[in-house]
């Protein structure tokens, strides 16, 4: 989404390309796409307001330089629209569609809008419309498949502008003005050419230049290889060239007759090393994915790589680490290349080996983030240094810049389907690192696609293990972003998984989610049941700790419901079970939501009593936080009970030990710095009996001293629930 100039047809002589002074010819589509910035829509015409952003439409065969003059045009017109510009990659270099969603995504992350992980098409699609609807933007969407997805991230505000670039019509979006490209003109396609191979060469047979330029059909990607063949060649002539090419026939393309006679010219290991980076996921290759697809050194691959972007074959991409871009029009006739001058056997060990050395770069990336676990400090050492990152930072910066490539890697690993077990690894070190440098929260959304391959892969290799992990995770996140009922089927469809595989931990960790995600949706009944069955799994397994957990979680739904002698005799439960583990910390907790459900019944000096027992527990545990918590709910009690001085008391030692834990000594309310403690203070009832109406209040009030969170922690990595050799 950065305003580097991108090309994916290979237009640009570099990255900077789309500045002023770089850009050649097309002087007369650009003043008509201007001027159809200006010009009155249908609408307007008709006298009504416009409901959507303009389309302007640039459409032509890739190679045309279709990118190039949409990033003029944008350049040109940029400073109209006060919100900047966004930009957004419709296709893959090998021309499948990108998921709207993604897409929509991506545009959001720029906008610095938030998503929520797993949101469907339509939830994106609404929210980036909401988004733009109060910005004045210009919206680049290069690469469209078709209108669906164009008019899916179509603004509604008419003070947005729309450039689509595309290889056809629009069809079915209104009032789309179409701007359609052919060869460059003489004067500018010998200008391109002057660029490579300087002006001599040109100047003394320009019969010839122009023979070159009508045989490239003034296409700029063609004429970008034939500047990058003659200037890797000084002695020789441009006639030459032009006599080759048209030796060459009319067969193909230009583009594809040019590139031929390029690939005919390479070294034999450079000629393949081209031809199998159209196997680099989203065309996106680094010294790595080279030397693995090769299978020759980083270094050699490096100067390879270097190699075919002089040549025009690559492209660079600037970014903190080396990465080089295969031009969208370029890729389908390597791809077919390989398939023609390599066999299938060779091309799935080619696969195999990228997916093998993007499996262990992940695990060094993750590794360097260990620093105090000497078994992975050594596993390490144990690296090649050519794998090894110098620090946390650098593969963070690595992570970054390689993540569309990574997940483009899972998807076509996935895809393939005959390379499963590479696939499975891959998925799980990516989650791995991701969680490590980026955290769970922060990269959610990409672990919900990765989650839902390993899904595919599981109910594809008949995996009921991991497909209880799976569903797991993508229920977790169903869960924390709102859609309950979502993650309730799936809970259910993890809690069979884990029978079918015999697994306890799936199966009490599933059952215990479904009675978690019947809570939030307020069926009290169903939510203790089905605690109830997951703790009588727990006791049977001598789970101690967990048992004592859903006991605190059981009672949880006894109060919601308004039962509070079930929810008194769990607490006592959960209590106990914390004292005998020896959990200090968790038994204070546990006494102090006692406390309140005797306060919810009625029972004011047994909520004292038990909440002065709390007060000491916590003391004893040493834990400032929780001490300073549970004396706000003894004056809150004490308040209740008619003893305002006491009260007071109690709050000012909260203050004191919230005021020593602070470093800064940065002084303020206690509840207002205290997180542990979310109960708001409500008026004097006497200790009313909590009603119905009040549960969502209680729902609020209730995680407060509860030991664990509602919704449990599975873990990062859906694959990481049972490791198999392979993965480790």
């Amino acid at each position: 989404m950065a305003d580097q100039a991108v090309d994916t047809d290979g237009v640009q002589l570099s990255g900077d390309a789309a500045t002023e002074g770089h850009f050649l010819g097309r002087t007369r589509e650009l003043k008509e796409l201007r001027a159809d910035i200006e010009r009155a829509g249908l609408d307007t015409i008709a006298g009504k307001k416009a409901p959507r952003a303009r389309v302007l439409l640039i459409a032509g065969r890739p190679g045309s330089g279709r990118t190039a003059l949409a990033e003029e045009l944008v350049r040109q017109v940029a400073d109209r629209y006060r919100d900047g510009v966004l930009r957004a990659r419709l296709a893959e270099p090998d021309g499948t569609p990108v998921p709207v969603e993604q897409a929509a995504r991506e545009l959001l992350a720029a906008l610095a809008v938030p998503a929520p992980a797993g949101a469907d098409e339509d939830e994106l699609s609404a929210a980036l419309r909401e988004a733009l609807a109060d910005r004045r933007v210009l919206l680049l969407l290069d690469d469209a498949a078709g209108a669906e997805q164009v008019d899916a991230l179509l603004p509604d505000s008419p003070e947005c502008l729309l450039v689509a670039v595309s290889a056809g019509p629009l069809t079915g979006i209104s009032d789309v003005r179409p701007c359609t490209l052919g060869g460059l003109d003489t004067k500018s396609a010998l200008e391109l050419l002057t660029r490579y191979t300087g002006s001599v060469r040109i100047t003394v047979d320009p019969r010839s230049a122009e023979g070159l330029v009508e045989a490239c059909q003034g296409q700029p990607a063609a004429l970008i290889l034939a500047g990058g063949w003659l200037a890797a060649r000084p002695q020789t002539a441009v006639a030459d060239l032009a006599k080759q090419l048209h030796a060459e026939g009319d067969e193909g393309t230009p583009l594809s007759r040019i590139l031929r006679l390029v690939h005919a010219t390479l070294p034999a290991p450079a000629a393949r090393t081209l031809r199998l980076l159209s196997l680099a996921p989203a065309g996106l290759v680094d010294p790595h994915t080279a030397s693995a697809l090769a299978g020759c050194s980083v270094g050699a691959a490096r100067t390879t790589l270097d190699d075919l972007a002089a040549l025009g074959l690559l492209r660079t991409v600037p970014s903190p680490v080396p990465q080089y871009e295969v031009p969208g029009c370029l890729h389908p006739l390597l791809r077919a290349a390989a398939e023609t001058q390599e066999r299938p056997a060779e091309l799935q060990l080619a696969r195999a080996r990228m997916l093998e050395r993007t499996v262990r770069l992940l695990q060094s990336c993750r590794a360097v983030t260990e620093t105090d676990n000497p078994q992975a400090r050594e596993k390490l050492q144990g690296t090649p240094s050519a794998l090894r990152f110098s620090s946390p930072a650098a593969a963070a910066d690595w992570l970054r810049v390689r993540r569309p490539a990574l997940l483009a890697a899972a998807r076509a690993a996935v895809a393939d389907g005959e390379l499963d077990t590479l696939a499975r690894r891959l998925m799980s070190q990516l989650v791995r690192a991701m969680v490590a440098h980026f955290g769970t929260q922060a990269a959610a959304p990409d672990l919900y696609g990765i989650h839902q391959l390993v899904l595919d892969v599981a109910e594809r290799r008949d995996l009921p293990r991991e497909r209880a992990a799976a569903l797991l995770n993508l229920a977790d996140v169903d869960a924390r972003t709102g859609r309950t009922a979502e993650a309730l089927a799936r809970y259910r469809a993890a809690l069979d998984a884990g029978r079918e595989a015999n697994d306890p931990y799936a199966t009490g960790r599933a059952m215990e989610s479904v009675g978690g995600a019947h809570l939030e949706l307020g069926d009290y009944e169903r939510a203790a049941d089905w605690f109830g069955r997951a703790l009588a799994q727990r006791l049977a397994r001598d789970e101690r700790a967990d048992a004592a957990r859903l006991y605190g979680r059981i009672a949880t739904a006894h109060t919601y419901a308004g039962r509070y002698g079930e929810a008194q005799r769990n607490w006592r439960a959960a209590a106990s079970g914390h004292r005998k583990n020896g959990d200090i910390a968790a038994y204070a907790r546990a006494l102090s939501e006692l406390a309140r459900v005797q306060e919810y019944a009625g029972r004011p000096e047994e909520s004292l009593r038990t909440c002065q027992e709390a007060v000491e527990w916590a003391r004893r545990a040493e834990d400032a936080r929780l001490q300073a918590a549970v004396q706000l709910r003894l004056a809150d009690t004490l308040e209740r009970l008619g003893d305002p001085a006491a009260a007071r008391l109690h709050r000012g030692a909260a203050e004191r030990i919230l005021g020593e834990e602070r470093p800064d000594g940065e002084q303020g309310h206690a509840s207002d710095r205290e997180p542990e403690r979310a109960t708001e203070r409500e008026p004097e009832r006497a200790a009313e009996p909590v009603r119905t109406r009040d549960a969502e209040r209680l729902r609020k009030r209730a995680p407060e001293a509860v030991s664990e969170p509602e919704q449990l922690e599975h873990g990062a990595n859906a694959c990481e629930i049972r490791s198999t050799p392979a993965e480790d």
